[in-house]
């Protein structure tokens, strides 16, 4: 198994990864682009595009924008209304493992920034028949949200007849470069099934299973000829600023008191906050099938930046990846399962390319962490070369941070 010498991928990524006659992967090749592109001329070309779709009444929606309580939704919209002068309707799915930290991110969104939005809470019980069958035919606790998060979105706009969807990177092009800036890659359908949704769209889950067309109502992408009358389109901000996750975040929590939390198996506490399992067990999955977790994505995204050195992410890793997840218990209770059944049916995904048992234990055959070390430096103009996170202080106590809320209190004081 070969490694990047730059980051920290495997040649094995599931995006597919690319890896030259130097060493170094795709996606390094690509971020490289973020120091040589003409930012400024890239911003040009986004503003003429967002002004083709501003309405000349101001009574209508300018767009739509994909949000949560975490990610970089805040940033995002604050982008599009506050600087460029969009009017937008933020979409939210109700992803069901919602936390406290989430809701209120998400109640300050909307009261801070002034916006409409419209969110999709789909039945509980439709839900977990749901992953009941994603989780034991494909090995996915994370299949609803994924699914809900990309087609609510293109439902609202054909429904309302708001062509332009603004999302922020492409994570085909941020981690693996699968295409190049210049391409200004969009939203596709075919993307998201293959890579999003694992090859797996709504109506394939009917195939040997005890659901119905009823159950995945809400997760049926609208037919092509309905996007095509109304124009749809989804544009990646990523392809028009060098994009930049944590400095975005730091941004917002100054100032729209974005609010950050420690996560189970990475070190990013910024990015899903707003999910009880997304660092835990749906990332222990992740690692099950992959070899590797977000720990590797987000070191080798910060490595990029130059805010970590190859040393310092290894330490990273080591400290993260092999971190049993402490939610499994509330999701077996949620989904009415044993803990035993769990890890037994998550056994059936455990990826045999990437691991093997010694004296009773499992550990993994290729490991970045016993890779050649080599200690490339990135290049890099970025001028933060520090990889501290700003831990915000919690509004609740923190027993009552990660537990399952659905729906909780959307009001927040404007103060």
């Amino acid at each position: 198994m070969r490694f990047c010498k730059r980051c920290f991928y495997p040649e094995s990524h599931p995006l597919n990864i690319i890896i030259d006659e130097e060493g170094i992967c795709s996606g390094c090749r690509v971020h490289e682009e973020k120091f040589s592109i003409n930012w400024k001329e890239k911003e040009d070309k986004l503003k003429k595009l967002l002004h083709q779709y501003k309405s000349t009444s101001g009574l209508t929606y300018d767009c739509i924008i994909p949000v949560s309580g975490a990610k970089d939704s805040y940033y995002i919209v604050d982008l599009i209304k506050n600087v460029y002068g969009m009017n937008p309707l933020l979409v939210n799915y109700n992803k069901h493992y919602n936390t406290s930290i989430g809701h209120r991110n998400f109640a300050y969104l909307k009261t801070r920034l002034n916006c409409d939005a419209m969110s999709m809470v789909v039945q509980p019980q439709k839900v977990k028949k749901i992953t009941q069958h994603t989780l034991d035919k494909f090995g996915s606790i994370y299949w609803h949200v994924l699914a809900g998060e990309t087609v609510f979105p293109v439902q609202v706009a054909v429904r309302f007849k708001i062509p332009l969807i603004i999302w922020g990177a492409h994570q085909g092009l941020d981690q693996v470069g699968m295409f190049s800036h210049d391409d200004e890659v969009e939203m596709t359908r075919k993307y998201r099934k293959e890579h999003d949704l694992m090859g797996f769209e709504a109506e394939d889950l009917l195939k040997n299973s005890d659901l119905d067309e009823s159950d995945i109502l809400q997760y049926i992408y609208p037919h092509d000829k309905e996007i095509e009358k109304t124009g749809v389109r989804g544009i990646y901000l990523g392809n028009y600023i060098p994009w930049d996750s944590k400095k975005f975040h730091e941004k917002m929590i100054q100032k729209f008191d974005f609010e950050s939390a420690p996560q189970q198996r990475t070190f990013d506490i910024y990015n899903h906050t707003d999910c009880v399992h997304y660092s835990g067990l749906h990332d222990y999955i992740k690692t099950l099938k992959h070899g590797y977790g977000k720990v590797t994505d987000h070191a080798s995204r910060e490595l990029r930046w130059g805010r970590l050195n190859r040393k310092e992410g290894f330490e990273l890793i080591k400290s993260y990846q092999n971190i049993k997840p402490s939610d499994t218990t509330d999701f077996c209770k949620w989904i009415d399962i044993s803990e035993h059944k769990l890890f037994e049916t998550l056994e059936k995904f455990r990826n045999p390319l990437f691991w093997k048992r010694d004296k009773g234990e499992w550990e993994l055959k290729h490991s970045i962490l016993s890779a050649d070390n080599n200690l490339q430096k990135f290049p890099t103009q970025n001028k933060d070369t520090t990889c501290n996170f700003i831990l915000t202080d919690s509004k609740v106590s923190p027993e009552k941070e990660y537990t399952y809320k659905l729906i909780e209190k959307g009001f927040v004081i404007n103060d």
